[in-house]
């Protein structure tokens, strides 16, 4: 006879398998709807920062680059490029301020080749509710800050909040997060320009 532990321990065992085992299928079904999900967040919001682009020839010009003193992050972020007539008009940057208030504040970012910024949008924040979170369209219109504003030696220093002595408004309450905003954007289109080999290197991103 089976001793009473050894019983309940094989029981313990084969619910744990069979729980495996449908959360496993469950994956399995729904990852096909999440996948398109998140392709149709992407392509909303490539056609938000770039509303001239084709947004499927963007995900399929696009590099991954590791560049975290400029994009703020240790890991691959993707550089979606736009060209026209063959030459790259626009390119289209991931990019992380990682010193939000709250942590990483992640970004996606319209820029020309020589350092103008058509768009910007968050695409992720922990930011603080009724303060930090103005930086998302749908409470406050801050983020239009940013178009068509460039980076380069002459305006330079207006890349900063008002409280800095720049051109950008602050939050009432809150400037940890539009500094850190302000600093991610103007370090994306300074890597823009700094680094034209960007848009000669092949694409190597997974397949969207």
């Amino acid at each position: 006879m089976k001793h009473p532990v050894t019983k309940n321990a094989l029981l313990l065992a084969l619910v744990a398998i069979v729980c495996v085992s449908i959360l496993t299928l469950l994956q399995q079904l729904t990852a096909p709807r999440i996948a398109e999900q998140l392709l149709a967040n992407r392509l909303a919001l490539l056609h938000d920062v770039l509303p001239a682009a084709a947004e499927q020839q963007l995900l399929d010009d696009c590099i991954r680059v590791t560049a975290p003193e400029w994009l703020g992050r240790n890991s691959p972020q993707s550089v979606f490029r736009w060209r026209e007539q063959g030459e790259v008009s626009a390119f289209v940057v991931e990019t992380t301020a990682p010193d939000g208030y709250s942590g990483n504040i992640d970004l996606l970012v319209a820029i020309t080749p020589d350092g103008t910024v058509l768009a910007a949008r968050t695409l992720a924040h922990q930011e603080t509710p009724g303060l930090g979170d103005k930086i998302e369209l749908r409470k406050s219109d801050w983020m239009h800050s940013f178009a068509n504003q460039a980076v380069h030696e002459a305006t330079i220093r207006s890349w900063a909040v008002r409280k800095d002595g720049g051109d950008f408004d602050q939050f009432t309450g809150a400037t940890i997060t539009p500094r850190a905003v302000v600093n991610a954007v103007k370090r994306a289109a300074l890597f823009v320009q700094q680094h034209p080999e960007l848009a000669e290197q092949p694409a190597n991103c997974e397949a969207f």
